[in-house]
């Protein structure tokens, strides 16, 4: 399995007993689906490995304490700690048209109301507090928060995003 084929699902972020145990912080709307979940992959030295869970449940809201198979001592675990968790896209459930999971917009047009046509989505960063769109514009990067109030439409069979972004933003990048 290759990343670009998968979703980004977590971190695991601790160990829960000398058993093995894991604990994974989810990014995830609906934990309670992963508790369905029968494998996961797990990426080691940037290698994805399917890991097979033997149980699972959640701790709080976005925490999953996992027991994988073959994985049974603390040191095993201790191995596992900071490593992304991911799931096959297929595993994504269907959205609305209005809506959409970031790795399928990358490469759209953005244009905003203002400005218009700004550029070419590159990526959109997860790993800050605000979702934010990297937006190549003339070999120079914008940064766009990815927010409901700005986000006008969303074209899917022309890939265009449409925003209404405040006054000044794309400015400070120019």
């Amino acid at each position: 399995m290759h990343k670009k084929d998968c979703f980004y699902l977590g971190t695991i972020v601790g160990k829960f007993s000398f058993k093995g145990e894991l604990l994974i912080k989810l990014d995830t709307d609906d934990p309670e689906s992963i508790l369905q979940e029968e494998s996961v992959f797990v990426e080691i030295h940037k290698n994805l490995i399917p890991f097979f869970i033997e149980k699972s449940n959640l701790q709080k809201n976005q925490l999953l304490r996992v027991k994988f198979e073959e994985v049974n001592t603390e040191d095993e675990a201790e191995e596992l700690l900071k490593a992304d968790i991911y799931l096959p896209l297929s595993k994504l459930p269907e959205l609305n048209e209005d809506q959409f999971y970031y790795h399928e917009v990358i490469g759209f047009k953005i244009i905003d109301k203002n400005f218009g046509e700004i550029g070419t989505l590159k990526e959109v960063l997860t790993q800050t507090p605000q979702h934010l769109f990297v937006i190549n514009h003339q070999e120079k990067e914008i940064l766009a928060p990815v927010n409901d109030d700005f986000i006008q439409k969303l074209d899917k069979a022309n890939k265009t995003i449409y925003l209404d972004l405040p006054e000044g933003l794309i400015d400070l990048y120019l």
